[in-house]
């Protein structure tokens, strides 16, 4: 018997059951999600679903035929809430018993909430399932001011959703600039500029200490340095939290709030494998470090190292990480990871909106942020795979190729 449980019916837990079957594991798999709804991707909710260019079934991951094809026992609307190693039986809410032999957590992360005074009024919204968005669509249309708290991707993208819609829009960040964990400082002010063009106030180093409203609804937000901004409708974007609940309750390590896996998705205890968001893991490019990713690359790519592992093949997760934004017109794409540089070099001008910024450390290339400049990040991602770089000495120069300054391993 070689039976699979994967806790967790998120874009890593479908990949990881879907790369199970495609790797030829003929015992049965049980994926639980506790959401009601076909596991759908995420991304999209602060961009297309939220703008009405995208539909739930659209959303979808695999429709039911696919599931039933593969043999994929797919539970919706229940949870995990108990498991025991030793006996391979899991426990749901909902009281059914399911057995296993390995164990595949996937459970993502949960928004993290904001305990402030009028925190649950009606009208202060949270994005982060199908749920959410659905709510956030249907109240969006009778707004007039929207105040988004959080000046991170997600809030930057629902940003400019709700200004496109016609909404007076504001957004409130506690640190110094925007995005701050992701970009460097002058990604981060094209942003602020961008977004302020396009009619979007920005409120930087500033905190929301107390929603207004009553039992009917906000109406405001009250800063820390005394003022007060109009809002019909509250977006709370401040981050997300790990679920590690299992985790802790099996006795896996953790660490920095979240499970804590090596180079082959595994746990600190070897039958249970992990990832997706929930997990920290070894810096993909090698090193040291541990990083948590929370991407779709990330999860497809580290779902399917866990399934090998599973089965006995290890693949070392080697992948080079990417991600996208999209906010309006700005598409922002990132090949690699710049954690710890200590250089960049700015190719093109920003103000035309379309540019990119390269990310060095001791002259060698970890990373590359394109705004509206997708070759340059096909490039650079190609690149880093192959464990090349590109010199900095010349990277500026817009007239030169940036295929030309390109130096792999081989010269």
């Amino acid at each position: 018997m070689n039976d699979v449980l994967v806790v967790g019916a998120s874009q890593a837990g479908v990949q990881l059951a879907a790369s199970l079957r495609e790797l030829g594991h003929d015992g049965a798999i049980t994926l639980v999600g506790a959401e009601p709804h076909l596991p759908y991707q995420r991304p999209p909710l602060s961009k297309a679903y939220l703008a009405g260019a995208a539909t739930a079934d659209s959303l979808a991951l695999r429709n039911y035929a696919f599931y039933a094809s593969h043999d994929i026992d797919l539970i919706q609307g229940d949870r995990v809430a108990d498991v025991d190693l030793d006996s391979g039986k899991a426990t749901t809410e909902t009281g059914r018993t399911l057995s296993f032999d390995r164990l595949a957590l996937t459970t993502g992360a949960r928004v993290i909430r904001l305990p402030i005074p009028g925190a649950d009024l009606p009208g202060v919204l949270y994005l982060r399932d199908l749920d959410d968005a659905d709510v956030l669509a249907q109240v969006l249309p009778s707004a007039r001011s929207v105040v988004v708290i959080g000046g991170g991707f997600i809030g930057l993208e629902a940003a400019a959703v709700c200004r496109n819609a016609g909404k007076d829009v504001t957004v409130v960040e506690m640190g110094s600039r925007l995005v701050a964990r992701a970009v460097a400082p002058v990604v981060s002010d094209f942003y602020r500029q961008a977004h302020e063009r396009r009619g979007t106030a920005i409120r930087l180093g500033r905190t929301v200490t107390e929603l207004l409203g009553d039992k009917r609804a906000v109406t405001a937000a009250r800063l820390d340095d005394g003022s007060v901004l109009r809002a019909d409708l509250v977006l709370i974007g401040v981050g997300v939290a790990p679920r590690i609940e299992l985790a802790e309750q099996i006795g896996l390590e953790t660490r920095n709030r979240a499970i804590v896996v090596n180079r082959y998705a595994q746990t600190s205890d070897p039958r249970v494998v992990a990832a997706g968001d929930c997990t920290l893991l070894p810096h993909p490019r090698g090193g040291d470090d541990m990083v948590r990713l929370e991407s779709v690359q990330n999860a497809v790519d580290q779902a399917k190292v866990a399934a090998a592992t599973l089965l006995g093949e290890q693949q070392p997760y080697s992948a080079v990480p990417w991600f996208w934004s999209d906010q309006d017109t700005l598409k922002l794409k990132i090949a690699g990871l710049s954690t710890g540089y200590d250089d960049v070099v700015v190719r093109g001008d920003p103000e035309t909106e379309k540019f990119s910024v390269l990310y060095y450390r001791a002259g060698t290339l970890l990373a590359l942020d394109s705004i509206n400049q997708t070759a340059d990040y096909l490039m650079v991602r190609r690149l880093l795979g192959a464990g090349g770089t590109i010199p900095p000495d010349h990277a500026a120069d817009v007239d030169i190729p940036l295929k030309s300054l390109a130096v792999t391993n081989a010269g």
